[in-house]
């Protein structure tokens, strides 16, 4: 079909043009759910105790620590599992179920590698001397995010 320029049609053109659209982007609002406090001590408890068996150490920054933990007790509330909260995975329950990346991670169990730095070897520069941390170090480590 060709359009030919004609006083007939300039008229009609108009009716064929769409209209300037704008963009349609929906805001998507997350409410912000923290762990429940159960399990935010069930996992305190299991990484304290892990990092005695395995001998290694919280970060000196106990703020890595304690976002990390709180991650953990994320997905074991929303999950079932403790998976690690410090990748991105497309389908987190299919991660879960696999078990590969629940903590403690298989790279953790074979060769103490944690992604997270929530268990580090003694010759690592950000290992602390500590192997415990408290639930309002937790708590006041995480009160403003």
């Amino acid at each position: 079909m060709s359009v030919q320029a004609s006083s007939s049609l300039s008229l009609g053109i108009s009716t064929f043009v769409s209209p300037p659209t704008r963009s349609r982007r929906r805001s998507l609002i997350r409410a912000k759910v923290e762990p429940s406090e159960k399990s935010v001590e069930i996992m305190r408890k299991f990484s304290e105790q892990y990092a005695r068996k395995s001998g290694t150490y919280f970060c000196v920054d106990k703020g890595v620590t304690s976002v990390v933990i709180k991650g953990l007790a994320d997905h074991k509330d929303s999950l079932g599992a403790p998976l690690c909260p410090c990748r991105h995975y497309d389908d987190k329950p299919a991660e879960a179920g696999q078990g590969f990346w629940n903590c403690p991670c298989v790279p953790m169990r074979e060769r103490k590698e944690c992604h997270c730095m929530l268990f580090l070897t003694p010759d690592n520069d950000f290992a602390g001397q500590e192997q415990t941390i408290s639930l309002e170090e937790i708590r006041e480590s995480t009160a403003n995010m």
